[in-house]
């Protein structure tokens, strides 16, 4: 009979105080952490340039209203405000190279 190699368990796993002996694969650690949603801070969605910022800061938006147009990939993106308020701070400018989920536009919308 072929002899089968078995992979051991070398890794020790912690989950809510229970320790797991476990094979993990390569890059466990590495994802991406969950962040909780927060509605109030407009990221990029994608990595590109900040071609016209339609607001400004103080500016009263509804939910839909244009924010700015992001060039990737020689698409044009409007970015629009998903919520209503007023624009607090606008963390970019026009002609900028942003990355994907860099800070965009904080909006205060009166909910605290």
């Amino acid at each position: 009979m072929g002899s089968k190699k078995e992979k051991k368990p070398k890794d020790i796993l912690n989950v809510d105080g229970t320790e797991y002996k476990t094979i993990l694969p390569e890059g466990f650690g590495e994802q991406r952490k969950y962040r909780m949603p927060e509605p109030n801070l407009i990221r990029s969605f994608i990595a590109g340039t900040i071609r016209k910022i339609n607001v400004k800061e103080g500016q009263k938006v509804k939910k839909g209203d244009k924010l700015l147009i992001l060039e990737a990939m020689k698409m044009k993106n409007r970015v629009l405000s998903p919520v209503m308020g007023s624009v607090l701070k606008i963390y970019v400018e026009e002609g900028v190279n942003v990355k994907k989920d860099q800070v965009l536009f904080e909006i205060e919308t009166g909910k605290k």
